[in-house]
């Protein structure tokens, strides 16, 4: 696993160790899987822009409105089978010592 380094402004720092703390979870847990999340939207995006430009290219205005009908469901679809499959990210095989308070 490779090591990235990221400057990040103080307002997201903060959320971002609340959100450590809160949730137990190590800072670069929750980066790897926001990054993740991020990373998959942006296929899916780019891959219905695809979709949507070949049906634009043929002329295809019905094809067009079913899938600008269908999108939200697509998506809320994509959604609960990521959530419910137990398909994910890898998580990693350390854990790093938490501080007592």
């Amino acid at each position: 696993m490779s090591i990235v380094s990221i400057r990040l402004p103080d307002d997201i720092e903060l959320s971002l160790n609340r959100e450590a703390e809160r949730t137990q979870r190590a800072k670069s847990e929750i980066a790897r899987d926001a990054i993740a999340d991020y990373l998959k939207r942006q296929e899916r995006d780019r891959f219905l822009a695809d979709i949507a430009r070949a049906a634009r290219a043929r002329g295809d205005s019905e094809a067009l409105a079913l899938a600008g009908e269908a999108l939200p469901f697509d998506n809320e679809a994509l959604a609960q089978t990521e959530r419910f499959s137990g398909v994910s990210e890898p998580r990693a095989k350390y854990k790093t010592p938490r501080k007592k308070r």
